[in-house]
């Protein structure tokens, strides 16, 4: 559905801001064992008006400020169907979605065998998912198991070079799995939690569903549990009416905005606040319905397809897996952007800021769906300034 793309800049400002204010006050608590049953099933006052950051006119230009400039240069190649990276202390660990094997990448960009998790389903779009870490140093693995997608921690021994996976402890499993829409993001917040999508795995309805893990971004703490101050009490989930997160990452405001995967009219960046209805199955992307936050931006699927996003220096950078670009996004107008290296590398899955304050995408052509040049997968790197 479509509705109306004017609104006035101060407005978005200030409401961004709500947003940023409702997350920055977030501070990290325990709780009890991970429930899937809220009560009451009822979001925060005023969630969604703090959430909902009206578009501008289709004619504005985005904020002038840092953006990459000069030809990519390869960090790595040769990579199976990478899926998300991660930089420990300076070494990028990346998961490869089929192999189920987690890389630590050398200097040189020679990738080394970390370790493989155990029990992976690598069906369709499910197997080695996303990666965060922890200030201490601590792996988080989302992958899909046998009895569903899982969250796994892990410790890891050696330095440079000689990294090792240590054994797992579950923290968080049984969510929902299919052979498509298994979401499967992870990042730690600001606050010290642990943030994860989950897709709706085909259920369309469970999405609309707070008894439902499935079609949500949750927030826990680095055991699973539930932090006190989630917006439904004894529930994981942050926020639902979600279809397929992908993308997550904080401004320096704490903002969170997310990336989703829409159906067959509309894919969208939104800006998530706790307790809010982002509408999924019931509307998909701008449809000015009161009880459902609208995105602050969208593209059609066959356009975008948004997978991992990052951060740097006052613009969100958007992987597209079938529009085959990165999108940049300036936070200060969030409903603008400019398309980065259009056709040039294919499919991308993953960005990220790189080591030297530079920005790195990753391509993923390996995956059944792209075409891959005789490098594939890699990952690029492009200086930003």
């Amino acid at each position: 559905m479509t509705g109306t793309r004017g609104s006035d800049l101060t407005l978005r400002l200030v409401l961004l801001a709500a947003a940023g204010a409702l997350l920055a006050g977030c501070t990290p608590g325990s709780g009890p064992a991970a429930s899937p049953s809220p009560e009451p099933a009822t979001a925060p006052a005023g969630a969604s008006d703090a959430a909902s950051v009206p578009p501008s006119s289709p004619d504005a230009e985005p904020d002038d400020g840092p953006a990459p400039s000069g030809e990519p240069t390869v960090v790595a190649t040769g990579l199976a169907a990478p899926w998300s990276v991660v930089l420990l202390d300076g070494t990028p660990l990346v998961s490869e979605r089929d192999s189920a094997r987690i890389l630590a990448l050398d200097l040189d960009g020679t990738a080394r065998e970390v370790g493989t998790v155990e029990g992976v389903d690598t069906a369709g779009e499910g197997g080695l998912l996303g990666l965060a870490l922890d200030d201490a140093g601590r792996l988080f693995v989302y992958s899909t198991g046998p009895d569903g997608n899982r969250i796994q921690r892990y410790g890891l021994s050696g330095g440079p070079g000689s990294l090792r996976l240590g054994e797992p402890t579950t923290i968080l499993d049984g969510l929902p799995s299919a052979s498509f829409h298994d979401g499967g993001r992870l990042a730690v917040g600001p606050d010290g939690m642990l943030y994860a999508t989950v897709g709706d795995a085909g259920d369309r309805d469970s999405a609309q569903d707070l008894d439902s893990l499935g079609g949500k971004i949750l927030r826990m703490t680095l055991d699973g549990g539930v932090p006190d101050d989630n917006p439904f009490d004894g529930s994981l989930v942050y926020s639902y009416g979600h279809r397929n997160v992908q993308g997550l990452a904080w401004s320096d405001d704490g903002t969170l905005f997310a990336t989703e995967f829409g159906q067959d009219t509309w894919d969208e960046l939104n800006v998530i606040a706790p307790g809010a209805n982002y509408g999924w199955p019931e509307v998909e992307g701008i449809a000015e319905v009161g009880e459902y936050v609208d995105p602050v931006q969208q593209w059609e699927p066959s356009e975008a397809s948004p997978s991992g996003m990052a951060y740097l220096e006052g613009t969100l950078y958007l992987a597209n897996l079938r529009g085959q670009v990165l999108r940049a996004v300036p936070v200060g107008d969030p409903s603008t952007a400019t398309e980065l290296y259009a056709g040039e590398y294919g499919r991308l899955r993953d960005v990220l800021p790189g080591p030297d304050g530079d920005l790195w995408f990753v391509t993923n052509n390996t995956d059944g769906r792209g075409s891959p040049a005789p490098e594939d997968d890699r990952i690029l790197a492009v200086p930003v300034g």
